[in-house]
């Protein structure tokens, strides 16, 4: 395993001690597959913060810990490293553990293994669970900060929640698809008098993603004042992933008849689509979440009406604020403010977005 840098180096970015890093690196007997994909995470983390080893300033080992699919937790470490050099008087050094599935024990036994080598903050996107509750309160008893990100743990002990406003989310995406159905131009049916009822699907990667949970609940209590007559149809559980997600919703394709719009919270549209289009079944609107790779395609395609987008930038730099501050490194006053919502449209997709090479 080739690399440049001090074996300290790569023990404090890993978490490991530098004896088993030396047994990694000089190919020594005993040592296990995940103990060699640590090392090497390591090392490309490494290689990624490069410019940031030589910069002057405290430093603060931060670990990102997040359950998401790949297409989300890709952009969450992107906009991580492009906000790095911004975060003076801090040096950041953030250490990786995504997956896209993870189960409570999973987490759990992460969150412990931070808080026994030590962290001088958590940036957290898991579920609201109890056991997950009880690691928070671990850590925070180790005097480590926990900063939840994207999907809030309410009540939980943690320092702060860094992310958009998940219910004024669900309330924009209720808006658009009455705006949408009730305008005269609109493909599907009118929600005035005599129009069509049909459902309107919703899908959330899972319930305990209290994020989702809040996007929901804005959405449904706003479009009981809408669109009353317009039935809410939950194909929730696919975890944002497009087989989970296909075979959720093949399962209820008998309900879906004459769907009106689709309300995506959780990811996994690839798969929605296909599966209705396999029906032969098109929803006049389609309101997603995330600019990621995948939605700029699905946008650009013109499969996606608008796409509910936040600035991950802005969310990862309020995070790392609220652990600087912690540290009293930064005042209070200072740390960014949350993100806003933006509804993109094929229209006005971000220029710098769109040099990127989308996904099929």
């Amino acid at each position: 395993m080739t690399h440049r840098f001090p074996i300290k180096e790569i023990a404090r970015q890993s978490g490991l001690s530098t004896a088993t890093i030396d047994r990694v690196l000089n190919n020594r007997p005993n040592v296990s597959a995940q103990t060699q994909r640590r090392v090497s995470d390591a090392i490309d983390e490494l290689t990624t913060q490069e410019s940031q080893l030589a910069a002057r300033g405290r430093r603060l080992f931060i670990d990102v810990v997040v359950e998401a699919p790949t297409r989300f937790s890709r952009e969450i470490r992107n906009a991580l490293e492009a906000e790095l050099p911004s975060l003076h008087p801090a040096i950041i050094r953030p250490r990786y553990m995504m997956q896209e599935r993870m189960r409570t024990g999973d987490i759990v036994a992460i969150l412990d293994r931070i808080g026994k080598r030590g962290s001088q903050g958590v940036l957290l996107k898991a579920r609201d669970q109890p056991d997950i509750r009880a690691a928070m309160a671990e850590l925070g008893g180790r005097n480590i900060p926990v900063v939840t990100i994207f999907t809030d743990i309410p009540d939980a002990p943690h320092v702060a929640y860094a992310g958009a406003n998940n219910r004024a989310a669900g309330e924009t995406a209720a808006y658009l698809i009455h705006h949408f159905l009730s305008s005269p131009t609109s493909s599907g049916s009118s929600l005035g008098p005599g129009g069509e009822t049909g459902p309107v699907l919703i899908t959330m990667s899972d319930a305990h993603f209290r994020g989702e949970e809040s996007r929901k609940a804005g959405f449904v209590e706003a479009m009981a004042q809408l669109a009353p007559h317009l039935p809410i149809l939950d194909a929730s559980g696919g975890a944002g992933l497009d087989g989970d997600t296909a075979r959720r919703l093949e399962s209820m394709m008998d309900d879906c008849r004459n769907i009106q719009a689709v309300y995506s919270m959780g990811g996994g549209n690839r798969a929605i689509l296909q599966t209705l289009a396999d029906h032969d079944l098109t929803p006049s609107v389609y309101i997603a979440h995330d600019l990621d790779l995948e939605n700029i395609a699905l946008l650009q395609q013109g499969q996606l009406s608008a796409v509910l987008h936040h600035d991950l930038r802005q969310d990862m730099r309020t995070a790392c604020h609220h652990v600087m501050a912690w540290h009293r490194l930064l005042p209070e006053t200072a740390i960014a403010p949350p993100s806003d919502i933006h509804i993109i449209t094929p229209a006005n997709i971000p220029a710098f977005i769109t040099k990127q090479a989308p996904i099929g």
